[in-house]
């Protein structure tokens, strides 16, 4: 058992009362339930998501990976306790306490769980000194950051600082997807719009860190998208031929979109084999890192099973289940 999920996520089972000087409801505060194995946490007032004591509860994920065979995870925040809509002060606490608590897990089991933090980034000088921060104190291997900033996708050249920082210092940045712009195009529930806003939102992220020429002048950084970069696989093609037709794309772009895309990382969570297939094809063997969104109701349960029913040998299954994903966390060798 040796395979790595880098697609799980954390929330604290307490956050501290708020302490600012802007009285912001959207700080967010943890409620007990009925149920002692869950908890509500609360933003704005409301009730943003009802999670388990695996969120926080090093015991019950360790339980829940062995189950699953899993034999390390890397814990991220909760995307919503990202925080790009606090004041930076605000949002750089929020930071430190969810921090603190994923560092405190790695403490208890170190051969179990990898660290990714948070930073401020709706600053990107400051969020660029945090994670020197990070990186300095030698249990963080990067940060997980949204797909956009307040409505900003992250390739906009504002947060130039952010990615020189990371490329810098060999960190690793998971791109989870955020906030999409489509969910006013939705009918229906509103969970859709994670079922389907968040695979476009994937996309225009990845779209954005290329055609603002990021990808070009930052050729080490070392980033991976959550969701198997949603539905970017399918428009690459698309914007292949728009590079043809339209050189003003192409020169943003720098090279062939296909080649930066061949050099990122994506992960499994797809929940079909077939797909699957299509994005290793797509992207090849050694772009592709076991994800499962852990441990929430959409997760992948068997993570694994999916990647067996490829068929490939015994290579090129250790590419997936774990060394692709260690040289995403720049832990090869």
């Amino acid at each position: 058992m040796n395979a790595i999920d880098i697609h799980t996520h954390v929330v604290p089972a307490q956050f501290p009362p708020y302490i600012g000087r802007h009285a912001d409801a959207r700080w967010p505060q943890m409620q007990e339930t009925s149920d002692c194995r869950h908890r509500n946490v609360i933003i704005e007032g409301r009730n943003f998501r009802t999670v388990s004591e695996a969120c926080w509860d090093v015991e019950r994920r360790i339980e829940a990976m062995t189950q699953a065979g899993i034999a390390r995870q890397v814990l991220s925040p909760m995307p919503e306790l990202l925080s790009y809509w606090l004041a930076d002060e605000d949002a750089l606490a929020v930071g430190r306490h969810v921090n603190d608590t994923i560092a405190g897990m790695v403490a208890r089991a170190p051969a179990r769980f990898v660290a990714l933090g948070m930073v401020p980034l709706q600053n990107p000088e400051l969020a660029a000194r945090e994670l020197e921060r990070l990186m300095q104190g030698g249990v963080f291997r990067g940060v997980e950051i949204g797909t956009n900033v307040n409505g900003v996708p992250v390739g906009d050249p504002r947060f130039e600082p952010f990615f020189a920082a990371a490329e810098d210092l060999g960190a690793a940045v998971f791109v989870h997807a955020l906030h999409p712009s489509v969910q006013s195009r939705l009918v229906g529930s509103p969970k859709l719009v994670n079922f389907v806003g968040f695979p476009c939102e994937n996309a225009f992220a990845i779209t954005s860190l290329m055609t603002s020429g990021m990808l070009e002048r930052y050729p080490r950084l070392r980033l991976a998208f959550s969701h198997g970069g949603g539905v970017f696989a399918l428009i690459l093609p698309r914007l292949m031929q728009g590079c043809r037709i339209a050189p003003e794309v192409a020169e943003k772009i720098g090279r062939s979109p296909l080649e930066h895309a061949r050099r990122l990382y994506y992960d499994t969570l797809v929940y079909d084999a077939a797909t699957l297939r299509f994005l290793v094809d797509t992207f090849g063997v050694r772009q592709l890192c076991v994800g499962t969104d852990f441990p929430f109701d959409i997760q992948e349960k068997a993570p694994l099973v999916p990647v067996a029913a490829l068929g490939y040998g015994e290579a090129e299954q250790r590419l997936l289940h774990a060394e692709n994903a260690l040289c995403f966390l720049g832990l090869e060798g």
